[in-house]
C-alpha cells in the first residue's frame, strides 16, 4: 500500500545557505475528506485547478535548485491551496476575504461557490494551516540559527489576462512581477531580481501582485528575514490552463531564479 502523500514538505539544502524556495501554490492534490466538502462537480473542480494552481512551479524551483552555486533549501506545499491557502492571514487582516479566499477559500476564481457559506474553516485551518505555518517557521528559524539570516522567495505564476477574483488586476501585466514588503524586502534584493529576471522579459513590480511571505513569528519584527515574492506569467512557460510547461522558457526562468538565489 502507498504512503500517503504529505502536506508540506522541507527539501534540504546547504547548510550555509540562508535562502529558502517556497513553493505554496503548485500542488492540485485535494484529500479525500476535503473534497467532500467541496460543491463543485468533477469536471468543474479539475477547471478551477488549472486557474487556481501555479503549474510546474515545483519544478521550476527544483531546477533553479540545481543550477544554484549554493543549494537553497525548498519548502513545497504538497496539496492544493483549496485545501487552504498558507499564504493568507487566518484574520481580518486577510484582504482577500472580500472575495472569499481567505485561509480557506469559499469561492473560485470566477466567484462562484467553493464552499457553502456559514462552514466552520476551523477544521482545516487546525488540520492544514496551523501544521503548514510552524514547519515554516522552524524552517526560517532553523537558517537564521545557521546563517544569521533568512531569505524567502516565493515562487509563484498567474495569467495573461486578469481572473475575476482579483483585486487589483488591472495593473501591468509583465512576464515577471516581482512582489515586495515594505519591511522585510531590502531594495537591493527587488533590484536583483529585476536584474536577473530581465531575460525572461519584462520585469515589473508589484502588480499585478504585492508583498510577499515571511512566517507571522518574524513578519514585521525581524529584519533578518527578507523576503521576496516572484510572479511569473503563465504564458510565457505554459499553454494554457492546466497545460504542460515548455522550452526555452522554463529553462530560461530556472536559470534567472538560480542567479537570484546566488545573488541573494
Amino acid at each position: 500500500m502507498s504512503r500517503p502523500l504529505p502536506s508540506f514538505e522541507l527539501l534540504p539544502g546547504a547548510e550555509d545557505s540562508p535562502v529558502i524556495l517556497h513553493v505554496p501554490h503548485s500542488a492540485r492534490e485535494i484529500p479525500p475528506s476535503v473534497r467532500a466538502g467541496i460543491v463543485l462537480d468533477d469536471a468543474a473542480l479539475e477547471r478551477e485547478l488549472d486557474h487556481i494552481t501555479d503549474a510546474h512551479t515545483a519544478e521550476l524551483a527544483e531546477a533553479a535548485a540545481r543550477l544554484a552555486g549554493l543549494t537553497p533549501w525548498r519548502f513545497v506545499n504538497r496539496l492544493s491551496r483549496l485545501v487552504v491557502d498558507p499564504e493568507r492571514f487566518p484574520d481580518e487582516r486577510e484582504e482577500m476575504t472580500a472575495v472569499g479566499m481567505g485561509a480557506v477559500y469559499t469561492r473560485t476564481t470566477h466567484r462562484a461557490v467553493l464552499r457553502p457559506d456559514g462552514g466552520d474553516p476551523e477544521p482545516l485551518l487546525e488540520r492544514y494551516f496551523r501544521p503548514y505555518a510552524r514547519a515554516m517557521t522552524a524552517a526560517v528559524a532553523g537558517r537564521l540559527a545557521a546563517t544569521g539570516r533568512a531569505v524567502v522567495i516565493d515562487v509563484h505564476s498567474y495569467p495573461a489576462e486578469a481572473l475575476p477574483y482579483e483585486l487589483h488586476g488591472a495593473g501591468p501585466r509583465p512576464p515577471v512581477c516581482v512582489g515586495t514588503d515594505a519591511f522585510h524586502t531590502p531594495p537591493a534584493l527587488a533590484e536583483l531580481a529585476r536584474t536577473v529576471f530581465a531575460r525572461c522579459g519584462e520585469t515589473g513590480l508589484d502588480s499585478p501582485f504585492s508583498g510577499a511571505y515571511v512566517p507571522l513569528e518574524f513578519y514585521g519584527t525581524d529584519r533578518r528575514v527578507g523576503a521576496l515574492m516572484v510572479e511569473i506569467r503563465r504564458d510565457t512557460y505554459t499553454t494554457g490552463p492546466g497545460g504542460p510547461a515548455v522550452e526555452p522558457g522554463l529553462s530560461r526562468l530556472a536559470s534567472a531564479l538560480a542567479a537570484l538565489v546566488d545573488g541573494a
